[in-house]
């Protein structure tokens, strides 16, 4: 909310500000005085070690003898090999988000029985309770679906009967309804967002038993509830692309902290959907659509590699682009030579530019990851860069007609699986304590004034 001008108020704020400026600066020099570790990375750029997981892990660099080498990247979930796991579900022609989410979640693969048993669980939990999206999405509904996924995921609380029951069998129930629901949450969420925001008119459609997660979010997002096998498999493989990322992954991290203090899992899952709103993390396959609108523009040969490469460092130097100084989709904290969700994304998104006629674009994105590293490497950057998958993600949704609105959204409907593996793994696993890092106060110490005597 916005203060109003007329009042004097913005003059007040702006001196407030400039009083906070005064007196919070902190001497950069400090952090490396006290060997503080920020962003919680030692200084070789590896994270501090903060806890132990069974459930996801990222590799992108191996140590040898005390010095980090790069290598080509893998996913791990549950101790499988990501490429392993979709290469097994696809190469049999079936969706492989569900059955991700049952290993992701109990640690094991499912039997054929269990998987049927599994998904329709969540079927039946893919509606939202009676009258929920009328009064928690379309009476307040927000130009930010993410924003509404998170106040959705708290107002969840008030319609669970029992909300702070922490048995096992209590959060593996809860996790499976967010699981099965953030998907229409978000569909629901868009539908207001559009017609309140947008001035559209207002489609709301309820999740159809018998679909998966991906079908089911095409069918609830789309008017006409259209869509084709080739688009909902596309979709499900995006999901679970993104379904799990480590425990040390911002949002991941932010579950844990959480969960660590005793909460509910609402309060836990919704702080990780605020983290991963950010542009930092999952925002920013948005970010990377902004960059290519801009590069689009302002490249007129999408084929000269000269032109390209000279607006990258206009970018990279904060002449170009949103003045960030970054290249949105080429980077990671882990991987270096290459980020395995992304080399599986960009082989489909190729294929699909080709029946798109969208193959000059696909083109442009695959030279701004061609010479991403030469631009940073000419600035005097050494660090190995490949890209994320981010770069592709966002791509691939254009071409599926899925709006950018949902960008970020979809992200959160796969990841929250990961969040509640965490979340119960972090919970109910003996010994855990609540996460407590420490912060070196530098403040001098000073005494109190006495109002009238304060200049």
């Amino acid at each position: 909310m916005q203060l109003a001008h007329t009042d004097g108020s913005m003059d007040f704020i702006k001196s407030l500000c400039g009083e906070f400026q005064k007196h919070n600066r902190i001497d950069p020099t400090y952090y490396e005085k006290w060997d503080v570790k920020r962003g919680l990375r030692n200084a070789d750029g590896t994270g501090v070690l903060a806890g132990i997981t069974q459930i996801g892990n990222v590799l992108g660099y191996y140590v040898q003898d005390g010095e980090r080498f790069p290598m080509e990247g893998k996913l791990i979930y549950r101790g499988i090999d990501l490429n392993d796991l979709v290469n097994g579900f696809m190469s049999e022609n079936r969706f492989g988000f569900e059955e991700t989410a049952y290993l992701l979640l109990f640690g094991a693969l499912p039997t054929r029985e269990q998987l049927t048993l599994f998904q329709r669980a969540l079927s039946v939990h893919q509606p939202l309770p009676p009258m929920f999206t009328e009064d928690m999405i379309l009476r307040a509904p927000s130009g930010d679906v993410m924003n509404k996924l998170a106040r959705s995921v708290l107002s969840l609380y008030s319609y669970d009967d029992a909300p702070e029951d922490r048995s096992l069998e209590s959060e593996m129930g809860k996790a499976i309804a967010l699981i099965a629901r953030l998907p229409t949450i978000a569909a629901h969420a868009y539908a207001a967002k559009r017609h309140y925001f947008d001035n559209e008119s207002l489609y709301l459609h309820r999740p159809q038993e018998g679909l998966g997660v991906a079908e089911n979010f095409l069918y609830s997002v789309r008017h006409d509830n259209q869509f084709t096998e080739e688009e909902a498999k596309l979709l499900d493989l995006c999901l679970v692309l993104h379904a799990e990322h480590g425990g040390g992954n911002n949002s991941a991290f932010a579950c844990r902290v959480l969960s660590s203090s005793g909460t509910d899992i609402y309060s836990a899952i919704a702080a990780a959907i605020g983290s991963l709103k950010g542009p930092r993390h999952g925002g920013a396959n948005k970010k990377v659509m902004e960059m290519f609108g801009y590069i689009e523009d302002g490249v007129k040969d999408w084929r000269d590699d000269d032109e390209i490469r000279s607006y990258l460092s206009r970018i990279l130097h904060k002449e170009a682009g949103d003045g960030s100084g970054l290249i949105y989709g080429m980077g990671h904290a882990i991987y270096t030579l290459s980020d395995p969700r992304a080399v599986l994304l960009k082989k489909f998104a190729k294929s699909l530019a080709a029946k798109k006629g969208m193959l000059d674009e696909f083109e442009l994105y695959e030279a701004v990851e061609r010479l991403t590293p030469e631009v940073l490497s000419a600035s005097g950057q050494r660090k190995v860069v490949c890209a994320n998958v981010d770069l592709y993600s966002g791509l691939v949704y254009k071409m599926m007609g899925i709006p950018q609105e949902l960008y970020t959204p979809l992200f959160a409907v796969a990841r929250v699986v990961g969040w509640c593996a965490h979340r119960i793994e972090e919970v109910y696993n003996p010994g855990n304590k609540i996460i407590r890092p420490a912060y070196k106060a530098v403040a001098p110490a000073r005494p109190f004034i006495p109002l009238d005597q304060r200049g």
